[in-house]
């Protein structure tokens, strides 16, 4: 009797592994769509494409226990460089109003040692006037008079120049003593800046190197037609799933719930529509007077129609966006906010229509 080999180890522990990736995916899978109403892991009805997309999207836009953590530490340093750069900028302006007051008083310094110099010297020429009126013959007592009071008054000014010059020195040592200090802050205040600002930086590259939101949300991007191509060939009522009042098929609510509570937080509350019935295509068709239901081109009607069965509306893949009550328009926050974000959650514009928004962009 032939035995049958016993499987290797490293056999069994691949084995293992690839059983334990299949139930995390299965697991991320159900929170994504469970987290949008559906019972359970996706249903069989959803292509397997349009799981797929779904997943991709989870992934995308929950971010890791490990991003999230980085992300806190960030927003923490963030918080203490802001108040560094405060403190940075009361040590700056400390620093200038020392660095004005020092210049003010070096200049008040000059100014009073050459007055005290000045004064000096016009008491020493009133001394020598004095002695020579003094030795003049006759003697003219009255000259004599007149140049004493000079002298008097020199010696007067001169004492006055001298308190002013020793206050004026005593000003610039003190604001010498000041621009010190306040340099000294302020370099203190500068190197620690630069530590945090350091510390943020790496912080950031970090989180960037964690970041794989829009790598992701690239590969959800690159199977989107697949995934419509998919939705539309099993479609039923039963794919769809209502968000804030807005059907979508299922597989995309996540990221449409996502999308709009995002664009909430910015200021930029949308409404709108999604599915919609073939049979409400064809209403349209007729209303926007579409030369001929099922051939005219979406173009050749009075507002671009799709030709029933055909379009992203009727598998809930599409939503035509509204802001106050009116269509998004072109030149609007809400358009430009989604032309700059709604890639992020899978959405796509159709140029000729800046309310429209799909997966493909048609």
């Amino acid at each position: 009797m032939t035995r049958r080999p016993e499987a290797r180890p490293d056999r069994q522990h691949r084995t293992r592994a690839r059983r334990l990736l299949a139930a995390a995916i299965t697991a991320a899978l159900a929170a994504c769509l469970g987290a949008v109403g559906v019972a359970g892991p996706a249903s069989a009805e959803v292509p397997g494409s349009a799981q797929r997309w779904a997943s991709l999207m989870y992934h995308s836009l929950t971010p890791t226990p490990q991003y999230v953590k980085v992300r806190k530490a960030l927003s923490a340093r963030r918080a203490i460089l802001a108040a560094r750069s405060r403190r940075l900028s009361a040590a700056r302006r400390t620093h200038n109003a020392a660095q004005a007051t020092l210049t003010t008083a070096v200049a008040a310094d000059a100014a009073a040692r050459t007055r005290y110099v000045l004064s000096r010297e016009a008491l020493t020429s009133a001394r020598n006037r004095l002695i020579v009126v003094s030795l003049q013959r006759p003697r003219d007592p009255a000259a004599v008079t007149r140049m004493q009071n000079t002298v008097t008054a020199a010696a007067k000014a001169v004492n006055t120049r001298r308190v002013q010059a020793r206050d004026a020195a005593a000003a610039l040592k003190s604001a010498q003593a000041a621009a010190r200090t306040a340099t000294v802050a302020m370099d203190r205040a500068t190197v620690a800046w630069r530590i945090i600002s350091a510390v943020v930086r790496k912080y950031q590259r970090r989180l960037a190197a964690l970041d794989h939101s829009a790598e992701i949300a690239a590969q959800a991007a690159a199977i989107s037609r697949t995934v419509v191509t998919d939705v539309q060939a099993g479609f039923t009522t039963a794919d769809t799933t209502t968000v804030e009042g807005i059907t979508v098929h299922k597989s995309v609510a996540f990221a449409f719930r996502r999308m709009l509570a995002d664009a909430r937080y910015h200021g930029i509350i949308l409404s709108g529509g999604g599915f919609r019935t073939k049979q409400r295509q064809i209403e349209l068709r007729k209303i926007n007077g579409c030369p001929d239901v099922w051939t005219a081109p979406p173009s050749s009607c009075r507002v671009p129609t799709a030709i029933p069965g055909t379009s992203l509306h009727e598998v809930g893949l599409a939503v035509d966006l509204t802001v106050d009550g009116s269509s998004v328009p072109r030149d609007s926050d809400a358009f430009r906010w989604l032309s700059a974000n709604a890639h992020r959650y899978g959405y796509v514009n159709l140029p000729s229509e800046p309310w429209h928004w799909s997966i493909t962009g048609s």
